[in-house]
């Protein structure tokens, strides 16, 4: 019985530490960015996404103008959002508002990064360095954590 309590405790643990090795975040100033990460992507796709939460605890608005990275040709922001009956992912030109003492959620069907022209596929399990680029708070790099073709946030840990 003690052999088996210690193997289920060392799983227990080793599961939490998985867990943990995945959650990751950031500070900028006022702002905090929250478990950054995408999805893999197959070969030959010149396009990915990139998600987070971004917290704002300063008194003014902020605004996230896009990134930019050694593995794309560029990232901007954008919005996937139902026009004339057809789903379209728009570009944010004026970025994407970060309201003072609020969050905003980029994710998968809503806000996110357009990664643009990859020169290679996003891999499930590599972490991939981007520079994000803030209105007033400035840069950041922060790593995007890459989970599985399809994952949704409930899954991306």
């Amino acid at each position: 019985m003690t052999r088996f309590l210690l193997v289920l405790t060392t799983l227990i643990s080793l599961s939490f530490v998985n867990a943990s090795a995945w959650a990751h975040g950031y500070e900028l100033g006022p702002l905090s960015i929250e478990h950054p990460w995408s999805r893999a992507t197959p070969p030959g796709t010149p396009t990915g996404g990139g998600f987070m939460t971004i917290h704002n605890h300063g008194d003014e608005s902020d605004y996230l103008l896009g990134g930019s990275s050694d593995f794309t040709q560029s990232i901007s922001v954008h919005q996937t959002k139902m026009e004339d009956g057809t789903m379209k992912m728009l570009p944010l030109h004026d970025g994407l508002e970060i309201p003072a003492g609020s969050s905003v959620t980029l994710e998968p069907g809503s806000y996110h990064l357009m990664l643009m022209g990859l020169e290679a596929p996003l891999v499930e399990g590599e972490r991939r360095r981007i520079r994000l680029q803030f209105e007033h708070a400035g840069s950041v790099d922060v790593e995007l954590a890459v989970d599985a073709i399809g994952a949704m946030p409930e899954h991306s840990h």
